[in-house]
């Protein structure tokens, strides 16, 4: 794969260009890239990534961006339809995660960009209602090892201290009594997962709200991956254990629009059992030149045809079209489950969903990951122990999908065993591998190097040869 895609196709812009070219030409560009890259993750061999997979719905989606990708719904005077879309938006998520339950406070919502907008912002309400209602200056955060790096990156950037509960090692959930022992008096709030990106597994929200309601502390649920997902599985009458507002003592919800919701990437909704919390990290400014300004978070402009389109997505599909794709995507979830298991050197860890993850202790995984590459798959890679995933999507309900991954599998498995035998190392345990137990310094250096290597890169433009 090349440094800087394209640059033996098309012409690089190492500057603005003087004289702009006509659109035909831009679009006909556009048109060749996307051409060239959709048919990677239409076959259904792709974890994750592409949620809907569906280009009928692709163009809907993007008549309704469209007519507002213009719009900067910071000024609702000149676009009150942004209201309307973003308070639907925000009362529909509140109703499938049953804010509904809620009876001695406001429960109340905003859209974000992102499962990482909605995970910044809501620790950054924790922090200032903390603050302000329990004077905390010196903050701390409790998170599963398991729970979403954007926790890191968020407790870094507001000043808030973290610390990482261990998981148990065969259920991949959170050690409650850990998370027990390390809330103090300065602790704004705890998290569990519904689920976990790496497992696909859901972290005891029972236990964990019980805990955080004794303790006076917050329990922020990141539904981002499945919260678009997990309540029609539960409609359906999987096996999946309350995580929403029904919970006592579960303060806030994170779930992606973006992923199983089907919505255009940008979008995520981020709720609150009582608007206080919410309230909490709106940011005013009285005395600027420029006259009072306010925002509700981070951003200030934002695009109303983000918000349109999830909008559209939701009303369109409505219960019932998310409960079929529900469906679809647990049945084959499970299928491709019981591939898996059908091999006794794989173990698939945890009880999971419509992710799952498995390694094995006869072969190194990756060597797995290796053999399926050259087919099309593209599975994402655990670290401590070592293990791959499979979150499965719209794009792995189609016909065939299950019996290749069967066939591909069957024959990936007798190769790492081959692999393993020669004592050959696997290549897909370039970044991700690692003994278990941790890496020593001078190995996270140069991972630490080489990772910065690999933004610097995708932000960059070739030298001229």
């Amino acid at each position: 794969m090349s440094d800087f895609p394209y640059a033996e196709r098309f012409p690089v812009n190492r500057g603005l260009p003087e004289k702009g070219r006509p659109r035909d030409e831009v679009l006909a560009e556009l048109q060749a890239m996307a051409a060239a890259e959709d048919p990677t993750w239409e076959t259904g061999r792709v974890s994750g990534t592409m949620y809907c997979g569906d280009h009928d719905h692709y163009r809907f989606l993007d008549e309704a961006f469209g007519l507002f990708a213009h719009v900067n719904v910071l000024q609702r005077d000149i676009c009150p339809s942004a209201t309307k879309f973003e308070g639907e938006v925000i009362a529909m998520a509140l109703d499938m995660m049953h804010a509904g339950a809620v009876t001695d406070t406001e429960p109340a919502g905003m859209i974000t960009t992102g499962g990482t907008g909605s995970i910044l912002h809501a620790l950054l309400a924790y922090r200032d209602h903390a603050s302000r209602h329990r004077g905390i200056t010196k903050p701390n955060f409790i998170k599963p090892e398991t729970g979403h790096p954007a926790f890191d990156k968020g407790c870094h950037l507001f000043g808030i201290e973290l610390r990482k509960a261990p998981i148990d090692p065969v259920s991949t959930l959170v050690d409650v009594a850990w998370v027990a022992d390390n809330i103090d008096e300065n602790t704004i709030a705890i998290m569990g997962s519904a689920p976990n990106y790496g497992y696909g597994t859901i972290d005891p929200i029972a236990e964990l709200g019980q805990l955080a309601s004794e303790r006076g502390v917050g329990l922020h649920v990141d539904g981002c991956l499945g919260g678009f997902l997990l309540p029609f599985g539960a409609e359906l009458g999987y096996d999946i254990p309350v995580f929403d507002f029904r919970v006592p003592g579960v303060t806030s919800i994170s779930a992606d629009n973006h992923k199983y919701g089907y919505a255009l990437k940008g979008a995520s909704t981020l709720l609150f059992r009582d608007k206080a919390y919410r309230n909490a990290q709106y940011f005013y400014l009285l005395d600027w030149t420029g006259g009072k300004y306010m925002s509700p978070g981070i951003e200030g402009s934002r695009s109303g045809g983000l918000i349109a389109a999830a909008w559209a997505s939701m009303v369109q599909l409505g219960r019932e079209g998310y409960r079929d794709y529900a469906k679809a995507i647990f049945e084959t979830a499970f299928a491709m489950q019981d591939v898996v298991r059908s091999h006794p050197e794989l173990t698939i860890m945890g009880n999971p969903t419509f992710c799952f993850s498995f390694r094995s202790d006869e072969f190194d995984i990756y060597h797995v990951a290796d053999a399926l590459k050259p087919k099309g798959w593209r599975f994402n890679g655990q670290q401590y122990p070592n293990a791959i995933h499979m979150a499965v999507t719209r794009p792995q309900t189609q016909p065939g999908v299950v019996a290749a991954f069967a066939a591909d599998l069957d024959d990936a498995v007798e190769y790492a065993k081959k692999k393993t035998a020669a004592g050959e190392p696997a290549v897909s345990a370039a970044i991700y591998g690692g003994v278990p137990g941790g890496l020593t310094t001078e190995g996270a250096q140069f991972i630490e190097a080489m990772m910065e290597q690999i933004l610097d890169t995708q932000q960059s433009v070739p030298p001229v040869s």
